[in-house]
């Protein structure tokens, strides 16, 4: 049975996750979360709608109305859920290939769920398999079935997100800027590109035709060179790459130079600062936060909280202490006062608008706000999901973190949404940085693999 990890439930798409899955997911959601209104919204993979019907269908067999918004990127759901007071789902594997497929769950308010709330309702669909001999759904396909008239067609609400981005900034801001969107093929193809023109770009769209299988194919935030390519091509000033559900960024500047999320968390939070909106002057961020950006903070008396990775932890940590700002280097940025999740397409803006009002190019505001440490990351294949590699490698990354002292940084750790173990350093050369991050992977391909 799948289980939560970092960001909601993921697996192979009818195989992990089956429709009878869904199905009893959204059962039990409603009914642990107590949920009258739920809305849901997909990314463009081609198991969508069936994953997005069996789950409605729970939803709707549990009770609650279903409003459905079709394509959608997360950050809407999100969005919409706040707005309406309803809960919220989104049928997205995030970044994965378009094989995969999830189910990421907002409880009312677009807010993510506790981990509390997470193994609940594990344990509640380990009961409903057991008690329907091994079919998550049970008998309740029939139930499902004869509430169709619970689904109601949400797509209008999908022009509210957008008018409530394209408010965020100052009208037709973007009069004079020419912009590159890197869509991943994925829920943000015809989202951002409508949204930046409202405000006036010039908007050069590259990968905003989705398939169906063509989602995060070599494109989006995790290969942010194809939109620096697109950029150096258009002559443009600023590109932006989203990833398949669009709730993460990676921006380019106009030379084609990659600013990842820890320069544009760090360019966030000066900006806020000197506009009087950091709340208590401090930013949130993961344990991947590159160590440059921690020097960076503290060189301009920014306080900086580190969090364990996810976008979840991040929200969790600013609610507690009710700060504006946290995000994650992957693109995950968290405008608190805007916003419950992360959301590339309001990070996007924002980042532009900041260029735009600084006079400056986000070359030369990237370079200036923080220097990163060469950092090396390898993604190790292994047998099993989850595996506590903080105990099991204590010894050799201990060893390693010897060798670097204080200039660098090791970082093991297993993902939650793949079966995979995060690799990461940070040394004062790439060289040594790559020396070390390979000897760890072999060990931990050879253990675990």
């Amino acid at each position: 049975m799948l289980q939560f990890g970092t960001d909601g439930v993921r697996g192979k798409a009818f195989t992990e996750l089956t429709e009878s899955y869904a199905t009893g997911l959204g059962i039990v959601a409603v009914d642990v979360l107590k949920l009258k209104d739920v809305v849901i919204g997909r990314d463009t993979r081609e198991s969508g709608q069936r994953i997005e019907s069996a789950f409605a269908a729970g939803c709707a067999a549990s009770g609650a109305r279903v409003h459905l918004l079709g394509v959608a990127p997360t950050p809407a759901v999100a969005a919409i859920a706040s707005a309406q007071g309803f809960a919220g789902a989104s049928i997205t594997a995030s970044h994965n290939e378009y094989s995969d497929n999830g189910i990421k769950i907002f409880t009312v308010g677009g807010i993510k769920l506790t981990s509390e709330q997470e193994r609940v309702i594990e344990s509640r669909l380990e009961e409903l398999a057991g008690s329907a001999g091994g079919s998550t759904g049970g008998s309740a396909g029939g139930s499902a079935a004869a509430s169709a008239s619970a689904l109601i067609d949400a797509r209008s609400l999908l022009a509210h997100y957008e008018q409530q981005v394209v408010q965020a900034v100052a009208a037709n801001a973007f009069a004079q800027v020419h912009i590159v969107l890197d869509c991943a093929n994925g829920a943000m193809s015809t989202v951002a590109p409508e949204v930046f023109a409202k405000i006036g770009a010039k908007v050069t769209v590259i990968n905003g035709e989705p398939d169906g299988r063509n989602i995060n194919a070599d494109c989006g935030a995790t290969h942010p060179e194809v939109v620096s390519a697109a950029v150096r091509l258009h002559s443009a000033d600023i590109g932006l790459a989203f990833d398949g559900d669009g709730d993460r960024v990676i921006a380019v500047d106009h030379v084609g130079n990659i600013v990842d999320g820890d320069h544009l968390i760090a360019l966030a939070a000066c900006d806020l600062r000197d506009q009087g909106q950091l709340d208590d002057n401090t930013v949130v961020v993961t344990v991947m936060t590159n160590v440059g950006f921690h020097r960076a903070m503290k060189a301009r008396g920014i306080n900086v909280v580190t969090v364990t990775v996810g976008d979840r932890a991040v929200l969790a940590e600013l609610d507690a202490h009710g700060y504006a700002l946290g995000g994650e280097q992957s693109g995950h940025i968290i405008y608190r006062k805007l916003a419950t999740t992360g959301d590339g397409l309001l990070a996007g803006v924002l980042l532009v608008d900041m260029v735009r009002r600084a006079g400056a190019p986000l070359q030369q505001l990237a370079e200036s706000v923080m220097t990163s440490f060469p950092q090396v990351l390898l993604n190790v294949k292994v047998a099993q999901r989850g595996v506590d590699v903080g105990d099991i490698f204590a010894a050799e990354v201990g060893a390693a973190q010897e060798k670097l002292g204080e200039t660098g940084r090791v970082l093991l750790r297993s993902s939650g949404t793949e079966n995979l173990v995060r690799v990461m350093v940070e040394a004062q050369s790439h060289e040594q940085a790559q020396e070390i991050a390979e000897n760890l992977a072999a060990i931990v391909a050879q253990r675990l693999g």
